[in-house]
């Protein structure tokens, strides 16, 4: 073998062992190394925007995670956010009025005028089911009204370190409901801190009970992605406006590991899900 050849086969092993004793320091300093660091290759998601975080808040993956865009009921994370911050009784019966219904994309609701539902309810129905009524009476009802909670969204934005971001509804109706993949990455990680936001956006069906002389009511959650056995998932939001596109956020442990992700302004009903599995299988491949 040539000097030449010993001198890279050294320099390739000094590499390896560098990069143990790296490991090894962070490990005995309390820093879990994430095996998702530094992956090869790319996911090929056909999401305009996307960012993948690690339990450390670490970029595992990002396309285009700075543009501004349209996030339709992404937006109802930050209306539970704000409703849970306030500490208002949740077992309290808000009644859906006219101010609660669609004015901006008409969109319909089994929630008629009348009906009633605890403040949990509400929140359970706006996070699974992606109820706009729910999403817009709670921010109705919230202390000051709805000029007031516009104001706390935004205001929670800025405590969480979303600087290209602007909430002006709870329900993510209007088009000026904006972020970026890279905000929303850390609205996620903080959304994941209220175990009832965990649990409302992971149930996949409930039953409701808004009308006294009714049955109830069935509702479904609309990730499609918590049917599948393979996922593991602790927290998730889809959102959809013509503007905005598909959209999906979630929290979900792979592997032993908690990454947080964002996939916005997909094409397709089923692109979002789509990519979540393109991204998924990208990263066990190179892990």
């Amino acid at each position: 073998m040539g000097f030449g050849a010993n001198i890279i086969m050294r320099s390739q092993h000094i590499l390896r062992l560098g990069a143990f004793v790296t490991a090894l320091l962070f490990a005995q300093a309390g820093f879990a190394v994430s095996k998702f660091s530094n992956l090869a290759g790319n996911p090929g998601l056909r999401s305009a925007s996307a960012m993948v975080l690690d339990a450390d808040g670490d970029v595992i993956y990002g396309k285009d995670p700075y543009s501004v865009r349209p996030i339709a009921s992404i937006t109802k994370l930050m209306t539970a956010m704000v409703i849970l911050d306030a500490q208002l009784d949740l077992d309290e019966k808000i009644t859906i009025t006219k101010a609660d219904r669609d004015m901006i994309k008409l969109t319909g609701s089994r929630l008629e005028y009348g009906a009633k539902l605890s403040r949990r309810e509400l929140i359970l129905l706006a996070l699974m089911s992606s109820e706009n009524r729910a999403a817009t009476a709670l921010g109705r009802t919230f202390p000051g009204g709805m000029d007031a909670f516009i104001v706390a969204m935004n205001q929670k934005a800025r405590t969480i370190g979303m600087t290209d971001t602007w909430f002006a509804d709870p329900a993510g109706l209007k088009v000026d409901n904006v972020s970026t993949a890279a905000d929303l990455a850390l609205m996620v990680s903080a959304a994941g801190g209220y175990p009832l936001i965990r649990q409302a956006t992971t149930t996949r069906r409930q039953e409701v009970r808004p009308y006294s002389s009714r049955g109830p009511l069935a509702y479904g959650n609309t990730n499609r992605l918590l049917k599948n056995a393979s996922w593991d998932i602790g927290l998730s939001k889809t959102g959809y406006i013509n503007e905005a596109g598909r959209c999906l956020v979630m929290q979900a442990n792979i592997e032993g590991e908690e990454v947080s992700i964002v996939l916005l302004n997909s094409f397709g009903k089923l692109t979002p899900f789509g990519d979540s599995n393109r991204l998924r299988k990208w990263m066990l491949a190179n892990s």
